[in-house]
């Protein structure tokens, strides 16, 4: 267990802009090989698209707003027990498995 944020965990936004920090959003993909997380609701970028034709469907123009994806080391986990942001830490059981607990309240997080 390397990565210790999974895909719909929710996630608080600890560095970046203003605007975003603070927030909570929930983890919509993870992108491991660059260590990049994509959050719902955070970070919003805007696109100008143009217009786009394929196999008898057209795609209008217009701006598209989307999430970017931000570094992974910028958001810390929420504890579901608790409702903080807190360190995560992994704890192995008897049976040889491995189970993430909130480094604040000591409850098993999933």
């Amino acid at each position: 267990m390397k990565n210790k944020i999974r895909k719909g965990d929710t996630v608080e936004i600890i560095t970046g802009r203003e605007i975003d920090r603070g927030k909570r959003g929930e983890v919509m993909r993870l992108i491991l090989k660059e260590r990049r997380v994509v959050v719902q609701g955070i970070n919003m970028r805007k696109k100008h698209q143009r217009q786009q034709q394929t196999q008898n469907r057209t795609v209008p123009a217009g701006i598209i707003e989307f999430e970017a994806k931000m570094d992974l080391s910028n958001v810390m986990l929420v504890c579901p027990k608790c409702n903080e942001a807190t360190r995560v830490g992994v704890q192995r059981e008897e049976d040889g498995t491995l189970h993430r607990i909130c480094k604040k309240c000591q409850k098993q997080i999933d």
